[in-house]
């Protein structure tokens, strides 16, 4: 079980991210845009640099949701690998099943 600062401070950085997403998606839009002069894109990235470090999205670290152990997380799951065999071997989760051959 991972510690509850941990997982407080996953939470804590999500809401930044999601606070954050739009003005980052317009800077990011202005300093992409070939339209955009040299000193609108001068401008946008001061202002993308002064943003809080965690509002970037690879700040986020995915986390299983059982147990919140930031390895071996299964995207299509949300669960590491220890509790994804567990809820398989249980079965819990739907069309998986342990390869025999």
């Amino acid at each position: 079980m991972a510690k509850k600062s941990m997982i407080a401070r996953e939470v804590k950085r999500e809401k930044i991210v999601k606070r954050f997403a739009a003005k980052r998606a317009a800077l990011k839009a202005t300093i992409g845009d070939p339209q955009s002069t040299p000193e609108q894109i001068d401008d946008a990235v001061i202002k993308l640099q002064q943003q809080p470090r965690n509002a970037s999205t690879t700040r986020l670290q995915r986390r299983c949701r059982v147990s919140g152990r930031p390895h071996g997380v299964y995207r299509k799951f949300g669960l590491c690998r220890n509790k994804l065999r567990d809820a398989a071997m249980r079965g819990d989760v739907p069309g998986l099943v342990k390869a025999s051959w």
